[in-house]
């Protein structure tokens, strides 16, 4: 199975002084021997530091090292190593190779006998800031009991049961409830996430059990930091002395312990039926796809290396790409086997770009993940202020923990760029050494490359803002974002905030490419013959299209009363759903009437990605006298988890025939009652379906209300109204998720002509700002 190493012996040889002039190993030493299962042609041989460090020495370094024993001189370490290689070595050689090679690795002591300082590998993408928690010894007496858990029959039966479950989860159950009941009593959620973090350490125990199963000696267990997130680490380097199995064994064992918890988890889940815990679960699946990625040192990562048997995937970067130069004559490649130099080339191929974009879109979004990050933190302390004053310290703990998972990605991410700032330069600065013209170039081009870079951070009012939902975040757009921002002009830009105002011609200046600015301009028609019955400086309304539902009522002729009458009961079921509730009332006479109501009710089946529903009312007075305009648009959104029962859908239809015999009749009700009466009939529809258990709604209490327009009757005689229009439920559409109600109101002109004996109702309220486009919201909100 495992091969034993071949320890550099501790004996009197080494103990004592060497003789001036030989040369002699460094304490603690050990000579592991050949690497089994290499993808080398010639199989490197492996040897230990007294720091834990394993290094590769090609076999001629390995038989010079292997001869020193602190007595012989060079003339004699020529002759064993020579003889063990059937090839002529001189003395001359054996002092080149200790001088360059085995000196500078610290496996030698120094002249005058003492220790040499021994300097680790400083790569960039290596776990940093290393606590240790247990020593090799604990570390083996912790992880003893698990071995067992490797027996060929249990390791079968777990696997069958994990591949049951996932099938079971992904294909049958579903996240949803889980998901819902842990955000609904966020002391679950946290549940999850401390369960989540203890398997994660239990991960490593998989990792030092199955090292010390193949026959190899689990190190120290710890934690650190990986790029920019915490994480647990075992040192399994011991495991470099076993075979290609023992190697493998060793790097999956992670993952079995993975699969391990969650067939535990499920277990448990059937004796308490609690849904929250198949989040545990989700998380162990996404933690083992993560793992598997070879992209970094990650699980998969090792896999591949092992399989392959070329130990540091990242140090063939540099060789395989010259060797891939058809100008450069190397011998690198042809270092490895076949099979090995076709799948590293490989990697290599698909690694290198994936980095280099991976760092460029960091460098580009870093501003944006920054105030992102700061704005998540805010929304948090928010949260533990909240929790806090309620007494709720589950809740505030969860917040707690938000904090502190937005910070560490930042600061992980800042740290990287420092370090990888910092060895660019000492790079440029050692491969140019004695040659002032590279080292020019070299320091002139890393110049050039932090300028881009602090133009794309330099601060600004809209640099650092959060990232929204709307934004592509495609790379394209963040190149064409950054190149804008260095070269941009004062002025309005796509994707920014700002208040808007309506204007008319012939008020002001209009908004211009010199001086742009958020605005409703109202521009009259140039030729008010064409149309007759419109006689308002400003254009009609479009018609309503698809899903959106209109109520435009337009009174021009003395002492008409006009109504105009929209209900309409939508089902959406899309990715995206961006409905229209619009009511209109214009006026322009004498002792006339304009009365438009809108009332619209959006179901949506499912999870949405975007939901940005607008409901919008305006009620103008144009050269008006002793006139009436009154506008109403309420809307209710609601989100469904799934399709409503028959039982439900039969209610809904007896109810949606009651408001639509409403709509019919609302000519004969006063205006003061309108906006009630709608709001009740939304309560009675949220009251359906908070009783059917497929909508999945939790009981809400009703927040919002439209703004009704002027109280009072109708001046004038007999009203005249237009034909109500409406939508009823079509019995053969699904439902969909979340009641969140828009209210009507915006500002309204105040009338151009007011007599001060009559009196003008005021008009109606109607400003209903566009929500900004956000995904459906976890809850319903009313």
């Amino acid at each position: 199975m495992a091969s034993r190493p071949h320890e550099a012996a501790a004996g009197p040889l080494e103990a004592e002084t060497p003789a001036a002039g030989v040369p002699a190993r460094a304490d603690d030493v050990q000579l592991l021997g050949g690497m089994q299962g290499s993808g080398y042609r010639e199989p490197p041989a492996l040897v230990r530091r007294s720091d834990g460090q394993v290094l590769q020495l090609t076999p001629l370094l390995y038989g010079v090292l292997e001869a020193i024993d602190g007595a012989r001189d060079s003339g004699e370490i020529a002759e064993l190593a020579g003889a063990a290689h059937g090839r002529a070595v001189s003395a001359a050689d054996v002092q080149t190779l200790i001088d360059g090679h085995l000196m500078p690795l610290g496996l030698l002591r120094l002249a005058d006998g003492s220790q040499p300082e021994l300097k680790k590998s400083d790569p960039l993408l290596r776990m940093r800031f290393r606590v240790a928690v247990t020593d090799p010894n604990r570390t083996h007496r912790l992880t003893r009991p698990f071995q067992s858990l490797f027996h060929p029959i249990v390791v079968t039966l777990v696997l069958l049961a994990f591949a049951v479950i996932c099938w079971w989860l992904l294909a049958t159950k579903g996240l949803a409830s889980a998901a819902h009941e842990a955000f609904e009593r966020p002391g679950l959620l946290l549940l999850a996430f401390v369960v989540s973090i203890l398997s994660a350490g239990f991960h490593e125990f998989g990792h030092a059990a199955a090292a010390a199963r193949a026959g190899a000696t689990p190190g120290r267990m710890g934690a650190g930091l990986y790029l920019v997130w915490p994480a647990f680490y075992t040192d399994v380097t011991d495991s470099y002395r076993l075979d290609r199995r023992g190697r493998l064994m060793t790097d999956l064992g992670g993952l079995y312990f993975n699969a391990i918890v969650a067939v535990v988890i499920v277990g448990i889940f059937l004796v308490t039926s609690l849904d929250s815990l198949l989040l545990i679960v989700a998380t162990q699946l996404l933690l083992m796809v993560r793992q598997l990625a070879p992209i970094v040192r990650f699980d998969g990562y090792h896999v591949l290396a092992d399989a392959t048997g070329v130990p540091d995937l990242f140090q063939r970067i540099r060789p395989t790409l010259l060797g891939l130069l058809p100008w450069r004559k190397t011998t690198e490649p042809s270092l490895l086997k076949p099979g090995a130099r076709a799948v590293i080339t490989a990697w290599v191929l698909v690694v290198v770009p994936l980095l280099l974009f991976a760092l460029f879109t960091l460098v580009l979004a870093f501003p944006r993940l920054v105030g992102s990050a700061w704005a998540g933190i805010q929304d948090q302390l928010a949260g533990i202020d909240n929790g806090m004053a309620a007494t709720d310290y589950g809740s505030a703990v969860v917040h707690i923990l938000g904090v502190v998972a937005l910070a560490i990605p930042v600061a992980g991410l800042t740290y990287m760029l420092i370090r990888l700032v910092r060895q660019l330069i000492q790079s440029a600065w050692r491969t140019s050494a004695g040659r002032p013209l590279k080292r020019a170039l070299s320091f002139a081009a890393l110049a050039a490359i932090l300028g881009l870079v602090a133009a794309a951070w330099w601060p600004d009012a809209d640099r650092y803002r959060p990232i929204e939902a709307w934004e592509e975040g495609t790379l394209a757009t963040m190149v064409t974002s950054v190149a804008s921002d260095v070269s941009r002009t004062p002025g309005l830009r796509d994707g920014e905030r700002g208040e808007a105002v309506a204007l008319m011609t012939g008020q002001k200046a209009l908004p211009g490419p010199e001086d742009p600015q958020i605005a409703v301009v109202l521009v009259p028609r140039g030729d008010t013959s064409a149309a007759p019955a419109w006689v308002f400086p400003f254009d009609r309304p479009a018609e309503a299209s698809g899903q959106d539902t209109q109520a435009l009522a337009v009174a021009t002729g003395d002492g008409s009363v006009v109504y105009d009458v929209a209900f309409a009961l939508v089902w959406a079921d899309g990715k995206t759903v961006d409905t229209t509730n619009e009511a209109y009332a214009f006026a322009s006479c004498t002792g006339c009437a304009a009365v438009a109501v809108s009332f619209q009710v959006v179901l949506i089946v499912g999870q949405a990605d975007v939901v940005v529903p607008q409901n919008l009312s305006a009620a103008v007075n144009y050269e008006c006298i002793e006139c009436v305009t009154f506008a109403l648009a309420s809307q209710l959104v609601v989100t469904l988890d799934g399709p409503l029962s028959e039982s439900s859908m039969n209610d809904l239809g007896r109810l949606w025939a009651e408001i639509a015999e409403f709509g019919d009749s609302i000519q004969d009700r006063p205006l003061s009652e309108l906006a009630d009466a709608l709001t009740g009939y939304k309560e009675r529809i949220l009251a359906i379906l908070r009783a059917d258990p497929n909508a999945g709604l939790p009981a809400v209490q009703e927040t919002g209300q439209p703004t009704p327009a002027p109280t009072g009757e109708l001046p004038g005689s007999t009203p005249n109204p237009t034909p109500p229009s409406g939508n009823s439920p079509d019995q053969g559409e699904q439902p969909a998720p979340e009641p969140t109600e828009q209210p009507v109101p915006t500002e309204q002109p105040v009338p151009t002509e007011q007599p001060a004996s009559t009196e003008q109702p005021e008009p109606a309220p109607t400003t209903d700002p566009e929500p900004d486009p956000t995904p459906v919201p976890a809850a319903p909100a009313e």
